[in-house]
């Protein structure tokens, strides 16, 4: 869950994929590039990782 510019986003990940409000995609980072409009590393964008960890 991920809230952005006063929406929370909530997705769901299954073995076939990431879901958004019924729509699939490949990765958090589809994900996030969806929410945003600008590429993002997902994990990074959701809170699953830390920029120290990202390096």
């Amino acid at each position: 869950m991920r809230e952005w510019r006063g929406k929370t986003y909530e997705v769901y990940v299954a073995e076939d994929g990431i879901f958004l409000v019924g729509e699939r995609f490949e990765s958090l980072s589809a994900v996030a590039l969806a929410i945003t409009g600008a590429k993002w590393n997902g994990p990074r964008f959701f809170g699953l990782r830390s920029p120290k960890t990202d390096q």
